[in-house]
């Protein structure tokens, strides 16, 4: 069972549409190193995760090998996306328990994601402040050297 798995109709997966998975539906068996070679990750992430609850109950093949699924995909994919926000690990964590633990915790999922929000937009005006001056000191020096080539 993955983390998704446990959802009923309704599914955490990220807003923005999926990357294509590298096989169809019904043949969606990964090896972590299948996992890593998609994801960018490394498989010392992907047992990482899975040792801190990020990404439990990866299914395992009869020798006990990892097999990941698209859904098992789709779950990393959103969680990039929530690294990307600079969510802590133990948000991230957080996040996955609140998810297994079914549809009674929306309302928490819910608080933990609109709490990152405002850390992103805030992250995103300082960001913006810090392209107006960068594009201020660009403008000052392409002023400077063109004066100067002029004298």
């Amino acid at each position: 069972m993955t983390v998704t798995e446990t959802a009923p109709a309704r599914t955490d997966v990220c807003g923005a549409a999926p990357r294509a998975h590298p096989r169809p539906e019904g043949q969606d068996h990964y090896t972590i190193s299948e996992v890593a070679a998609h994801t960018g990750l490394t498989a010392y992430t992907l047992r990482w995760y899975e040792r801190i609850g990020l990404m439990p109950h990866v299914g395992r093949s009869h020798t006990g090998q990892r097999r990941f699924r698209n859904r098992d995909l789709d779950w990393l994919a959103f969680v990039g996306k929530l690294r990307l926000t600079g969510m802590p690990v133990a948000d991230m964590v957080r996040y996955a328990e609140l998810v297994r633990e079914g549809e009674h915790t929306f309302e928490a999922r819910q608080e933990l994601l609109e709490a990152t929000r405002r850390n992103v937009r805030t992250r995103i005006a300082e960001l913006h402040d810090t392209l107006a001056v960068l594009d201020h000191k660009i403008d000052f020096y392409a002023d400077a050297r063109r004066a100067s080539e002029r004298a």
